[in-house]
């Protein structure tokens, strides 16, 4: 959960990659030596972007440091997502250091009676704990998925047990029926069921792979029930082909209900709805919520279409936007414009973070602060799918590059 011209083919991939490489330079290549943690003696390609954001953000004991903030803070959404890069990286020692630090620090060490806690780091007395004990649903899907996948690929029927283990905190905890909606998946445990029935709800927070695959994972729970509503609370909420950050949800009757702006966030979309246009992007065509939900989107094409940037907040009703987003808000686009068959804007937004990356990557940025955490966030999920890194089969199965380079004992 974070804090804050013309018509051209698009890069193919292998030059991406290759122009990836140079850009980020010395960081990558004094990463790729021997020693490079490999789930077994299978020698998959090195993903240089992932030994780059293991450099910068990873610790030794495998806590994800974001250095930006006055806590140098962690968080569940950073722990989850690293864990998914390490996967799709053949990471495993770092996928258990991830896993190990998230359960003990926080989850209190037991995952079968808590859920992560969402932020630690330092108080104002100088102590490191857990900050914030309430959840965030966002990364407990993640961390299931992640571990669920892991199980399969690595062939390690432990980490299943852990994924259980969250679905069944999360349904019990985090999923309501909401009249004239059905199963939603809400932010975390405490504070989004509002009094006079109001809900508070966050689309970025519902990648429909995810909630494909769980539903494989776990057949009886709402999973393939969430994701329907998903796609209506997408459509419902889209102004302008636009979605703003949160969104409220007002039950009118015993089977009926309206969405509505949220009364305390507003109508921005920014630093958290951009990615429900990268889980958008990411979406198997073949899904049958693929093509409503990004017909749903549209409004983004159309700014950075118009404007050569996509804009750092929109006001989803008044469709006005202002500031230009950082280089991570044009990394979780090119999923998007490629599932949109817009190679222009593609391969526009693919230089514009090309650039802005390796200047972040500099030795003089490095000398005075830590690369932004969260556009290296975005940036990996993005750049992972466009490099052919990973994909999602239809099922929401993760099919990651070395799987098919490099055969493991895999599970169907």
């Amino acid at each position: 959960m974070p804090l804050p011209t013309g018509h051209t083919a698009p890069l193919p991939a292998r030059r991406s990659r290759s122009l990836l490489r140079r850009l980020l330079g010395a960081s990558a290549l004094t990463l790729l030596l021997p020693g490079v943690s490999q789930a077994n003696s299978c020698q998959a390609d090195p993903w240089p972007l992932w030994q780059v954001f293991r450099q910068h953000f990873v610790q030794p004991d495998g806590r994800v440091l974001d250095a930006s903030t006055p806590q140098q803070h962690s968080s569940s959404e950073g722990q989850s997502y690293a864990m998914f890069f390490a996967l799709v990286a053949n990471d495993q020692a770092s996928f258990d250091k991830l896993w190990l630090w998230a359960s003990n620090n926080l989850a209190g060490g037991d995952i079968k009676q808590n859920l992560p806690g969402w932020i630690w780091g330092l108080d104002d007395k100088g102590q490191w704990r857990l900050l914030d004990h309430n959840s965030a649903s966002d990364a407990d899907l993640w961390f299931a998925y992640a571990l669920s996948e892991a199980a399969r690929l690595w062939n390690t029927p432990a980490y299943n047990a852990q994924a259980a283990q969250l679905l069944a905190n999360i349904k019990a905890r985090e999923v309501a029926e909401l009249p004239g909606l059905g199963m939603m998946l809400l932010p975390g445990v405490e504070g989004f069921a509002k009094p006079d029935h109001f809900w508070q709800l966050n689309p970025s927070y519902l990648p429909v792979p995810v909630l494909r695959r769980l539903a494989v994972v776990d057949p009886k729970g709402p999973w393939s029930q969430i994701a329907r509503s998903t796609a209506s609370l997408i459509k419902g909420v889209s102004h302008n082909g636009y979605v703003a950050d949160w969104v409220g949800y007002r039950g009118t009757g015993p089977d009926k209900g309206l969405f509505v702006i949220d009364p305390v966030k507003g109508e921005t979309g920014s630093y958290d709805a951009i990615r429900t246009y990268l889980w958008a992007g990411m979406t198997p065509a073949k899904d049958p919520l693929a093509k409503p939900i990004l017909d749903s989107l549209d409004g983004m094409a159309r700014s950075v279409a118009t404007h050569g940037v996509p804009p750092e907040k929109v006001q989803v009703q008044a469709n006005t936007s202002s500031g230009d987003g950082p280089f991570g808000f044009s990394a979780a686009l090119l999923p998007y414009f490629k599932a949109r068959q817009q190679p222009w804007l593609q391969e526009q937004q693919r230089a514009r973070v090309d650039q802005l990356m390796s200047k972040s990557l500099s030795p003089e940025a490095l000398q005075a602060r830590q690369p932004p955490y969260y556009d290296f966030v975005l940036s990996l999920f993005a750049l992972g799918f466009m490099d052919d890194r990973y994909h999602f089969l239809d099922d929401g199965k993760l099919q990651p590059l070395w799987e098919t380079s490099c055969p493991r004992a895999a599970k169907p």
